[in-house]
């Protein structure tokens, strides 16, 4: 079966009771029993739901993995992966990657004990020599955020099969229609939901996928545990927004490479980051404080917001909305300039966003 109709069908089975094409929403908390110790497959909705299940289902079908777990939100997932660590434990992450996830690195785990040393992503051999008798686990991005760029995740993938240590791979940016790094050799795929997968900016969530049960049960337990799960609808939300990924990221895709055209062409444009696929761009704009407020200001389609991936084409500043949490100076050594724009391309008209770039530029 090939992605699209994956996509569609699996874990989207027409109900059994009704015949309803479309997985139903089961709002509900709890579940009967047919007597003490029998359930009927379902306990407590924070333990497993069955619209939650058609989810994890169906996201491990895309990243073409055997195990899905889907949680809260994007941070949530991140967290599930952590919990395989133990104080002490020694990580190896990227230095370009999202700011939420440094935060959570140095702020929330760093206080519980877990050492992270940041290497050049794009450089595979930085990862193996910084991997000492306590690492435990690599982290990826690929593409970054909020520089785009590409990891070889097959190489890194090898790096860490000979020293016995784990690879996670955050595939948000690029989606399982682009890139699924199981095949590649990680050994577990995060996801923000909230981003590609649900696709129009109307949920949070996130997901973890593995093929290796052991990890599986692991994160499972502390899915259950900690609780940290989406609720039904948010579920379904997703479900809906998986059937048009591969449609959606083709025009994300195509408007992307379009407009990153543009942009290596504009006087204005002091540099672009664009890895060649999918719908996110970036680059560094002439002129400073002023020049940034002024574009922002003037942009008619593209939205000024937090997030992306969705629909709508949305327009960010990293330093201060999505790498906040970044000290300035740690920013700056990781090339998050103070002119640094994030573009994520919606689905709308190429040429009318081209325009309002054009316009805004001006």
């Amino acid at each position: 079966m090939r992605f699209e109709t994956k996509a569609i069908h699996k874990g989207q089975e027409p109900d059994k009771t009704t015949g309803a094409v479309t997985v139903p929403v089961y709002q509900t908390s709890t579940y009967l029993q047919d007597g003490i110790g029998k359930p009927r497959g379902y306990e407590y909705s924070r333990t497993g739901n069955p619209t939650r299940t058609a989810l994890e289902t169906a996201l491990a079908a895309l990243e073409s993995g055997t195990y899905g777990l889907a949680f809260s939100s994007g941070v949530a997932a991140t967290a599930a992966v952590l919990e395989l660590l133990k104080p002490g434990d020694h990580m190896v992450a990227g230095d370009d990657l999202y700011g939420g996830t440094y935060r959570l690195f140095e702020k929330v785990y760093g206080k519980w004990g877990l050492k992270t040393t940041y290497v050049r992503c794009d450089e595979p051999a930085a990862f193996k020599r910084a991997i000492g008798p306590s690492t435990r686990l690599i982290w990826l991005e690929s593409p970054t955020n909020p520089l785009l760029k590409v990891c070889d995740i097959r190489a890194v993938a090898r790096i860490a099969r000979r020293a016995g240590i784990l690879l996670a791979v955050d595939n948000t940016f690029a989606s399982p229609y682009l890139q699924r790094p199981l095949e590649l050799g990680a050994d577990i795929v995060v996801h923000s939901t909230t981003k590609y997968l649900g696709g129009h900016s109307d949920l949070v969530g996130g997901a973890v996928v593995t093929s290796d049960r052991t990890l599986y049960e692991l994160m499972k337990f502390h899915q259950n545990a900690a609780g940290a799960v989406p609720g039904p609808w948010d579920c379904w939300l997703v479900l809906r927004g998986l059937k048009t990924l591969a449609v959606r990221m083709r025009q994300h895709q195509a408007n992307a490479s379009h407009l990153a055209r543009f942009l290596k062409r504009h006087p204005r444009a002091e540099r672009v980051y664009y890895p060649g696929f999918g719908g996110m761009v970036s680059l560094e704009l002439a002129g400073g404080r002023k020049a940034l407020d002024r574009f922002f200001s003037r942009l008619r389609i593209f939205i000024l917001a937090e997030s992306l991936g969705g629909v709508e084409s949305l327009v960010c500043y990293p330093p201060q909305m999505t790498h906040g949490s970044l000290p300035r100076e740690e920013r700056l050594r990781r090339g998050i300039t103070d002119n640094l724009v994030r573009l994520s391309v919606g689905i709308e008209d190429r040429q009318d966003l081209l325009e309002d770039l054009k316009q805004a530029l001006a």
